[in-house]
């Protein structure tokens, strides 16, 4: 997939998703959607990343080119792969992010982390 079309995906995913507490953020190398706080989905050259929940995760699994999020050969319940073949129609597209939100929705809004106060100089 082209810079391109990685791009449309990204702004195909975001035109899907309300405003309110929405944050788009760079993450696993991809853009990741994220509402208050929590990881909805990631749009990449690769597909979608969508974050269903282990409720969820059997149903998520019967959908055409749907699979296992297992990044370095560690499973990561309740996280789905989803080829670009399977988000071809924004109906498609809809699909999955509807699935992220019924659950992502639900949980409570992580805190903010303090941010680090930066290392002083050596030699200063």
């Amino acid at each position: 997939m082209s810079d391109l079309m990685e791009t449309v995906l990204i702004e195909r995913t975001r035109a899907l998703i309300p405003e309110e507490n929405v944050e788009q953020k760079r993450m696993f190398g991809s853009t990741c959607f994220m509402v208050n706080g929590n990881m909805l989905v990631c749009a990449s050259k690769r597909g979608l990343m969508a974050r269903v929940g282990a409720d969820q995760e059997a149903k998520a699994l019967s959908k055409p080119h749907a699979s296992p999020c297992e990044p370095a050969g560690r499973s990561m319940p309740g996280f789905i792969k989803i080829e670009l073949q399977g988000i071809e129609s924004d109906d498609d597209l809809q699909g999955w992010v509807d699935m992220a939100r019924s659950y992502v929705c639900a949980l409570p809004p992580k805190k903010a982390k303090p941010k680090k106060p930066a290392k002083a100089r050596a030699g200063k």
